[in-house]
């Protein structure tokens, strides 16, 4: 059913929601819409959510703590098998679970292996829906992907349909979302909008930037370290935060299209990623970046283990 709860007690709510989908559903658009800030890297290319980010929602009467997982998927390397198993866990550590279902897609069977595979690992974890990009359709499409999203979770489950890119229904995804929290005290301070360690903030920003028009295969094969920060003074006096990250792929042809002709495309990837940077940290920012190949890393442990999986 279409959901139109309102926040109504007075008693403060709070907790985990996580929100899943396949990849590319929207659901790290989402993330910085509810929380109104860019806390998660967003690509035309699926499968780009490396880590699980909490973005926070403050509101007068609640705090919704939203962990943006990777998108699961049937894993072919160890490294998909390894965010497979951080989206399970995390199905069991939250108060709620959304599975995203973009609204110019049919259902297809990820979907309902995404939904077979939380009633196995969760089946005591709330669940809810959320049909996104409903500005891409008509609105005769949005509520044919509504009913079809009802029967596949199943009559008694809330399904919002929701545009992050207009802001449409926001506000009612803030409002159910209050309404499956427990009562409790806030985790985070006011203002906070995520814990996630800024060298991952950081190495995630570069990496989207990096991902921009490139082909289909590269987004399973970058990884992005950050080496060192330093925080420094230009010559006239303003601070500066210089960045020094290292680019890994797995062959020689995937460094070539990083690195563009005559180094253009890597100038490009540090122009943008040092957009988003300094509009988050609010200062100048420096950055050095360098490719380089780590061959099969994402089926080797040990190099997963070294680029932090």
């Amino acid at each position: 059913m279409v959901s139109d709860v309102s926040g109504g007690s007075d008693d403060f709510r709070s907790g985990f929601v996580c929100l899943v989908g396949r990849p590319n559903t929207g659901k790290s658009t989402l993330t910085n819409a509810l929380v109104g800030a860019k806390v998660a890297i967003t690509s035309s290319r699926p499968q780009t959510t490396r880590h699980t980010i909490r973005g926070i929602i403050h509101r007068d009467d609640a705090q919704i703590i939203l962990v943006d997982t990777p998108g699961l998927h049937r894993p072919r390397t160890l490294l998909g098998q390894r965010l497979n198993d951080l989206v399970r866990d995390t199905y069991t550590e939250v108060d709620a679970v959304g599975i995203c279902i973009p609204a110019d897609e049919k259902i297809g069977p990820g979907d309902r292996w995404i939904h077979e595979q939380i009633g196995a690992v969760a089946p005591k974890t709330t669940l809810f829906g959320i049909v996104t990009k409903i500005d891409k359709v008509s609105k005769n499409a949005v509520a044919e992907q509504l009913l079809a999203v009802s029967q596949l979770l199943g009559p008694e489950r809330e399904v919002i349909p929701v545009s992050a890119t207009s802001g449409e229904n926001l506000d009612r995804v803030v409002a159910l979302l209050r309404s499956l929290m427990p009562p409790g005290p806030a985790f985070y301070p006011d203002g906070e909008l995520t814990d996630e360690p800024e060298n991952v903030l950081m190495a995630e920003l570069i990496r989207e930037a990096a991902l921009e028009g490139v082909r289909d295969e590269l987004p399973h094969s970058l990884a992005v370290v950050i080496e060192e920060v330093n925080d420094s003074k230009t010559r006239r006096g303003e601070p500066v935060l210089t960045i020094f990250a290292n680019l890994y792929v797995e062959r020689s042809s995937q460094k070539a299209i990083i690195i563009g002709k005559g180094g253009a495309r890597l100038r490009e990837v540090g122009i943008k990623a040092r957009a988003q940077l300094e509009r988050i940290f609010g200062t100048k920012v420096f950055l050095d970046l360098h490719v380089k190949i780590a061959k099969d890393w994402q089926r080797d442990p040990k190099q997963l283990g070294k680029l932090g999986f």
